[in-house]
């Protein structure tokens, strides 16, 4: 999950389908992938209410002025199959096994303006899932790929952006990117690694959580209250020590792969906060709220709780406004720039403070970077500015 405004794979077992070698064959959705949840009414009034992530109304935009029906460009989608599979798989796990306990999983947004329900996004990921299977398995040309394939099997939705600070606003959408950086640290203190990334007590199942964190501003942490001879000494483990900088890169990308001194290397993501909004315009530095971490095994984006976050991968994967635009959305971006347009094909599967709400922006997983220059270097080739289309299956 990405938190550079506030704000860095399970599997479905599939079952490889018997069809042709034509694009016009298409799997059906299989048995294991079969929905489970039930939508919600389909809004009768275009007018949508967006929601923050507290639940709280923020803003009223009507819907059809921010989607409308149109084919993809006739030119070939670039993504990573194999990367894209993981995170279809995770993303379509998690609406299986937390439907009852995440009403993200429940909202068809702003979406449901335009007819969209939640059994169609779940179709969506689930013929998604299938084709990908089966083209990879016979290594065959990968049929999503093909704008004429996705034009024939899938509803393409221009969604045009919405900010209500910017009238002026154009068809595209705002497109930023984030990284999971590497940093050198430490297992202990010292000088040169003097600021810690911290754990919070597990939580302990049917007992009241402690909320003692939610009393501390990051600025409070910083100054020391968890370390030996602050206040609250022992409250929290340290997970690793790192330059400033590194909190700070950890506290903005959400994940960080720590290089530690002796030689070990592990992923950190981000568990808990404090409970204090984000306050946009306000440095990172300066910002009041703070994370608190946990080591992983992989990049984790959107999920409820740390221990069931949806594993992610680079290159295809977005971070959005799960709360209004939709968690496992299909989006396809398009770079006007240049003489030929390039289309890139990718899931809604992370989120982060600059979606609460937001209906005007994209965040891509750019990569894993040993450091900003590199990063720096490839997020040149990336646009600002993007087309947005989002693919429900016919």
């Amino acid at each position: 999950m990405r938190f550079y405004w506030l704000s860095a794979a399970s599997c479905l077992s599939m079952m490889f389908l018997t069809v042709g070698c034509q694009a016009a064959t298409v799997p059906s959705a299989p048995a294991e992938v079969a929905a489970t949840v039930t939508s919600s009414p389909v809004a009768a009034s275009p007018l949508y209410t967006a929601l923050d992530e507290f639940g709280q109304p923020q803003f009223q935009v009507d819907g059809r002025n921010l989607f409308r029906d149109r084919p993809l460009p006739s030119h070939r989608i670039s993504t990573a199959p194999m990367k894209l599979l993981q995170v279809l798989r995770s993303t379509r796990q998690y609406f299986q096994d937390f439907s009852d306990t995440d009403p993200i999983t429940q909202r068809e947004g702003i979406l449901a303006t335009k007819g969209v329900t939640l059994p169609q996004v779940l179709d969506t990921l689930d013929f998604m899932i299938a084709t990908l299977t089966e083209d990879i398995s016979r290594r065959r040309p990968i049929r999503l790929q093909d704008p004429t394939f996705i034009n024939q099997h899938f509803r393409v939705i221009q969604w045009l952006p919405h900010n209500p600070r910017n009238p002026n606003q154009t068809e595209e959408l705002r497109l930023t990117n984030y990284a999971i950086f590497t940093h050198r640290g430490s297992r202990t203190r010292s000088e040169t690694y003097n600021t810690a990334l911290y754990a919070l007590p597990p939580r302990v199942p049917d007992q009241p959580e402690d909320l003692f964190y939610k009393q501390l501003t990051k600025q409070q942490v910083l100054e020391g209250i968890f370390e030996s001879g602050g206040s609250l000494y022992g409250r929290v483990k340290p997970l690793a020590y790192l330059t400033r900088r590194g909190l700070e890169d950890a506290l903005m990308q959400g994940t960080i792969l720590v290089q530690f001194t002796d030689g070990t290397e592990a992923f950190f993501n981000v568990d808990r906060n404090n409970g204090l909004p984000f306050a946009k315009g306000v440095s990172p530095y300066d910002q009041r709220r703070y994370w608190y971490f946990r080591q992983v095994a992989a990049i984790k984006g959107y999920g409820s709780t740390i221990e069931n976050k949806i594993n992610i991968q680079p290159e295809v994967t977005f971070a959005g406004d799960v709360w209004n635009i939709g968690l496992g959305r299909v989006v396809v971006i398009e770079d006007t720039r240049g003489r030929q347009p390039k289309l890139r094909l990718g899931v809604i599967a992370d989120t982060g403070g600059a979606f609460m709400p937001n209906l005007y922006q994209l965040d891509f997983l750019a990569g894993i970077f040993p450091d900003r220059a590199s990063y720096q270097a490839a997020a040149r080739h990336l646009p600002d500015h993007v087309r947005a289309y989002i693919l429900i299956k016919k």
